[in-house]
């Protein structure tokens, strides 16, 4: 299920709007993403529908015409588009009326109070950036306990046991990002976790900035050891800190 974080709902007349961070894991959503998505949703057969969904996340930038019923999706071009909140909030403000026709609520579209919507946006749109800024998830491993240097990298090792009583091996990925190692103000970030658990396997790219989060198919990845090694020895290890948000320890590796 969408890990949801800081739902915030805002009424303007016959729509409401919805706006709440969420956290998509890989293979257990459609990918491993995350950011905020601003929901119209208004009462349509007697009950609360999302007549629109905007998702305004690091990767996947779209918006879905009737989520409950046409379920038609687009995508953002981010190189023309910008910054997908404002995008999405500027459509929001010049076109709702004709959206939620083509999303099939033609009813609810006559009924949209034009100064209440533009009144309500400011509110919609502050909140969103808001809630990108602070509900981004991220994570603060131990760096391990057995530590291995590698260049401008190393790998730090531990046995970890979670609260619910899964866990396994864990493979920390680390560097100094700020100052000269070895000096008492030099900054270590964690780029890449392997946790290699009995229960749910998974891996992060860059736990402290993106913390995009993808779970193994433990039917195909029978060893996740295995396979996390694999990667390394088959030089994948500069690719995965590239897309973790770190290039210049990519590049140096």
């Amino acid at each position: 299920m969408t890990q949801q974080r800081g739902r915030a709902k805002i009424d303007a007349g016959a729509v409401t709007f919805i706006v709440q961070h969420e956290l998509w894991d890989g293979n257990v959503q459609d990918h491993s993403d995350q950011g905020v998505a601003i929901l119209v949703v208004g009462e349509s057969g007697g009950k609360e529908t999302t007549l629109l969904r905007f998702n305004c996340f690091d990767i996947e930038r779209s918006y879905v015409y009737g989520p409950e019923k046409a379920n038609k999706l687009f995508r953002m071009d981010p190189t023309v588009d910008g910054n997908p909140v404002w995008w999405s909030v500027k459509q929001i403000r010049t076109m709702l009326p004709e959206m939620l026709r083509e999303a099939g609520y033609p009813e609810i579209a006559d009924a949209v109070d034009a100064k209440k919507i533009d009144s309500s946006l400011a509110e919609v749109e502050s909140t969103a950036r808001e809630l990108h800024l602070t509900a981004r998830n991220t994570v603060k491993h131990n760096r391990g306990t057995d530590i291995f240097e590698a260049g401008n990298i190393r790998f730090g090792l531990e046995m970890r046991r979670q609260t619910g009583g899964d866990g396994g091996l864990a493979i920390h990925v680390l560097s100094d990002l700020a100052g000269t190692p070895g000096k008492t103000y030099v900054e270590e970030t964690e780029l890449l976790a392997f946790d290699c658990f009995r229960d749910s396997p998974h891996y992060h790219y860059g736990p402290r900035n993106k913390n995009h989060r993808i779970f193994w198919d433990k039917t195909l990845v029978t060893d996740p050891l295995d396979w996390t090694l694999n990667q390394f020895k088959t030089k994948k290890l500069a690719a995965m800190i590239l897309r973790a948000g770190y290039p210049g320890v990519s590049a140096d590796l």
